[in-house]
């Protein structure tokens, strides 16, 4: 039952960000161009998230646990260093450069076209890429 609701979930987002446009990175790459032909639907997109997240939230802390599991898996950290910025901010040039994150290019792989798939081994080579470093640097923060 756990996995047909997380298919149901990955479906129902997959379903939304084909319907708000955001699988194509021209509409995303034009929300940041705001001197040139600024497109504000990513801020529409992202305010409507933000929106039922806040509420489902409301609904979801009334419970002790959640439906499939038997506590909330909820960030313990409250540190920002330099790993979290430095993170943050490679993943913004990824964006800005690709017009995809990670979550819209997952169902954007439906769409055939081979940048997506470039930009998810881009996106795994660098999960790996750090594990190899953390691996190797003695003074590096594992996970």
């Amino acid at each position: 039952m756990k996995l047909i609701f997380a298919l149901f979930t990955g479906l129902v987002f997959g379903i939304g960000m084909a319907f708000s446009g955001m699988m194509d990175p021209a509409k995303v790459l034009n929300f940041f161009d705001v001197a040139g032909s600024w497109d504000p639907s990513l801020a529409f997109v992202m305010g409507g998230a933000l929106l039922v997240t806040f509420f489902g939230y409301k609904l979801v802390w009334r419970r002790d646990a959640p439906l499939f599991g038997t506590r909330f898996q909820v960030p313990t950290g409250t540190v920002i260093d330099a790993k979290l910025i430095g993170g943050s901010a490679l993943f913004g040039i990824g964006w800005g450069i690709g017009g995809f994150c990670p979550g819209g290019a997952i169902p954007a792989l439906g769409t055939g076209r081979w940048e997506v798939a470039l930009f998810l081994v881009a996106v795994v080579g660098g999960f790996y890429l750090r594990r190899l470093l953390s691996s190797v640097a003695p003074t590096a923060v594992k996970p």
